[in-house]
């Protein structure tokens, strides 16, 4: 500990002084202190000290700095006089000094270690004045409240301090005490006015004081936090005393062990899953139920316990319950019917729930979602739905890994602890509208799901071990297979669901809208009476879709308004309101005009115009064509927002529109010459593309040329060649449906997809004449005869 020593300098001091560098903090004047010297230089320097005079240089290494050096050191140190030296057992030597006064190296001799520097003593600048005596007695007034609430400070210290009579000693020794940076104590040594000293002193106390408030504030929310740990933990453990002692069992934590050993056991794991879950046990057993940890095994051993992993795959359904089930909650749907039960009669035949997917894929509103619940219902099954539209995390299918607080696993092991069973039906609707983003591909996580190869062994991120899912029914929708990636449409089986024409609407309102509608509203059966024709009459003018949604909607505003007329014939009178046959004129009078007038019936009414089909994720569509010529420079102008197959079909269509004018019906090379032709599709906000119009745009485009208009209701679809062969084209089935709901008579189609016709329902070709085609000239004779 050092000493501090008030004793006079008055003797005299050599000019030129051998310098040893110290490390740590530099040593004020007046203080007897132990100093270590290691080095063989210094030692050799000290003993030829001691046969002189004993006095030397201390200054302060700066830092970085390892060997002594001219400019590694600091300018200004203390003078000291070597009381005693203590050789040590390494070589070093321990002696104890006696620091006199500040000096100045002002110019060094020997630069090389040992050091010798010609030197300037320091003294003390303005000591007694008034401001230095009030200085002193701040100075040790703080320092006394520093140094009763600080254990390192000794009783001999703090009466070295008050029997300091020189101010500017009072200044260093206080430094010297201070836990300061060194570099904050060499400027305080550098500084000779001692007014500035002690100012500079006091500012430092000041900061010391700050920090032992936050030191002591912070030992304070400790101590209070362990001493309540401390409380709480004796006190659960006498708790858990009293209830042993009463019978009543442990905590809670104890309970939920138990509870999780003997649950995974009854499960019977074995190999790698029954490791793991031991590991996250044993890790349960030893956490405290305050570490954040705790929470996250909790969670997972939960979601563990939870899974069907015993669970056995024998299913019990028969075909006519079956099928019952499936008439019962849906009207038509013939041949999809047909082919889930031949699907169900296989899984049945093999005794094998393994490689069941199913992928509904049909327009919005025609039942998909629904069927998938009735499949549910006939095998009796639970059933478990999600939406993957919008998607963009794959960690949605696969779950996240448990590296942070509020992981999740994914919707497949969700589904599965919400249903309880290894054999439940899941359905995934909207897979077509999944994204790409960063945080993975979603429709990729679904190979693995939708692999009967690879979903024996599942691994969700969550849980990260092998979970067997192929006993699970999948069955997925989509409004189109365009978006959905190749590899994921290959391990399932497609099967389509064309659009609704006028009569089957009219079924599915009699047997299921109307009264899901009426109970909806708060109406009676027999409060409100349909027709036929009015039925038909709001199919084909106010919701012309391919499903019935838009259906639905516009019978829930009918009956919104009649429950209204209820209500205010009940408060007026007292009376309810008679039963109501709603007619053509309350349907207007509810819905407004109709959205699809008698006259919006697609017609090519003039010459240039023809009706074609088209196919769109809504369900098929009716496609006018229309074209004219102006004189002017010979060229063909597209509009309608066409895209590049289109008009490729186009310009093909114009090609050969030339040649058969020229070559079949005597038109003048030069009226293509003369007149700019113009082919427009209506609806030109709407994105059209493909070459099922090829032969459409070509008729419309013969019909300007000969000025003579095409048969009345026929409409037509086929990809046309350059040398006038007609290709098959796709989406026959919701192209028959478009032209039933349009009232069309004649359909030209594609030679090749008449083995398509064997997928349509009676009930949409029961009105409609099919013509296969192979060659355009075959399509003019047809739709332009001579």
């Amino acid at each position: 500990m050092a000493e501090y020593n008030d004793i006079p300098d008055e003797q005299n001091l050599p000019n030129q002084l051998p310098l040893i560098s110290i490390v740590g903090h530099p040593i004020f004047p007046g203080i007897f202190t132990p100093i270590t010297i290691g080095n063989t230089a210094d030692v050799r320097l000290i003993d030829n000290v001691l046969a002189g005079d004993s006095i030397i240089g201390l200054v302060l290494l700066k830092d970085g700095v390892e060997e002594p050096s001219t400019d590694g050191i600091y300018r200004v140190g203390s003078a000291a006089k070597i009381i005693k030296k203590l050789n040590l057992p390494d070589g070093g030597v321990n002696i104890l000094i006696s620091t006199l006064k500040r000096f100045k190296v002002k110019r060094v001799m020997n630069r090389s270690n040992p050091m010798l520097a010609t030197v300037l003593y320091l003294g003390d600048e303005e000591g007694n004045t008034t401001e230095v005596k009030a200085l002193t007695r701040a100075l040790l007034s703080e320092m006394r409240q520093i140094s009763e609430n600080n254990p390192l400070f000794s009783e001999e210290m703090r009466l070295n301090m008050i029997n300091i009579e020189q101010p500017g000693r009072v200044a260093d020794f206080i430094a010297s005490v201070l836990n300061i940076d060194k570099t904050e104590q060499q400027r305080i040594l550098e500084i000779t006015n001692v007014r500035q000293r002690m100012e500079q002193v006091l500012v430092l106390i000041k900061k010391e004081q700050e920090l032992y408030k936050i030191q002591r504030r912070v030992q304070g929310e400790i101590n209070e936090r362990m001493e309540k740990t401390q409380r709480d933990y004796f006190l659960k453990e006498e708790l858990k005393a009293i209830k042993n002692e009463l019978g009543m069992g442990g905590d809670s934590k104890s309970d939920e062990l138990r509870r999780f050993r003997e649950k995974i056991e009854s499960f019977n794991l074995q190999g790698e899953t029954k490791e793991s879950i031991e590991q996250e046990l044993n890790k349960f057993e030893f956490l405290e139920p305050q570490s954040p940890e705790f929470v996250v095994v909790r969670n997972y051993l939960d979601l563990i316990v939870s899974l069907p992993w015993n669970d056995t795959p024998i299913e019990h359904f028969d075909l006519v319950t079956a099928q019952s089930a499936l008439d019962a909650d849906h009207y038509g749907l013939i041949d999809v019917k047909s082919r889930i039960i031949e699907y169900l009669a296989v899984r049945k035949l093999k005794k094998d729930t393994q490689g069941s997917i199913i992928c509904f894929v049909g327009p919005p509103g025609v039942g998909k979602t629904s069927l998938g619940k009735s499949i549910a219902h006939a095998l009796g099954k639970s059933f478990f739905r999600f939406s993957v539209g919008g998607m963009r995390d794959e960690a949605e299918i696969k779950g996240h890994r448990r590296t942070y607080i509020g992981a999740m696993p994914g919707k497949i092991m969700q589904g599965l602890k919400f249903t309880k069973t290894k054999t439940p039906v899941f359905m995934i609707d909207e897979i077509d509208k999944m994204g790409i983003s960063y945080q993975g591909d979603p429709a990729s996580a679904l190979l693995e799901v939708l692999d009967p190869e690879q979903n024996s062994s599942f691994r969700d991120h969550y849980i990260d071990l092998p979970f067997d899912i192929s006993h699970v029914f999948f069955i997925v929708t989509a409004n189109t297979t365009d978006t959905v990636p190749q590899p994921l449409l290959d391990r399932m089986e497609i099967i389509r669901l064309p659009g609704y024409i006028d009569t089957e609407k009219l079924e599915i309102a009699k047997r299921y809208l109307v009264p899901k509608s009426l109970e909806k509203n708060g109406l009676k059966k027999n409060q409100v009476k349909y027709t036929r024709d009015s039925l038909l009459y709001i199919a084909n003018a106010y919701a012309r879709e391919a499903g019935v949604r838009t259906f639905e909607k516009n019978l829930d505003k009918i009956h919104r308004k009649i429950a209204k007329k209820v209500v205010e014939a009940e408060e007026q009178n007292g009376d309810p309101l008679k039963k109501i046959t709603v007619t053509k004129k309350i349907i207007e009078e509810h819905l407004g005009k109709p959205i699809f007038p008698e006259d919006t019936i697609k017609k090519a009414d003039r010459p240039g115009m023809s009706v074609g089909l088209a196919w769109t994720s809504l369900g098929g569509d009716t496609l006018v064509i229309e074209a004219t010529s102006v004189p002017g420079r010979e060229g063909l102008t597209l509009t309608g927002k066409m895209g590049d197959v289109m008009k490729e079909s186009a310009a093909i269509a114009m090609t050969l529109a030339q040649k058969l004018g020229m070559e079949r019906y005597g038109v003048e090379p030069s009226w293509f010459e003369k007149n700019h032709i113009h082919l427009h599709i209506p609806e030109g906000a709407t994105p059209k593309d493909g070459p099922s119009a090829g032969i459409t745009m070509a008729t419309a485009l013969l019909s300007l040329v000969r000025g003579k208009t095409i048969t009345d209701k026929m409409v037509m679809t086929g990809e046309l060649s350059l040398t006038g062969r007609v290709l098959p084209i796709g989406g026959l089935k919701e192209k028959t449906v478009a032209a039933a709901r349009n009232k069309a008579k004649y359909v030209i189609i594609p030679r090749q997809n008449m083995r398509d016709l064997d997928e349509i329902p009676d009930n949409v070709k029961e009105n409609i004449e099919f013509i296969p085609v192979e060659r355009f000239e075959e399509v003019l004779a047809l739709a332009l005869p001579d």
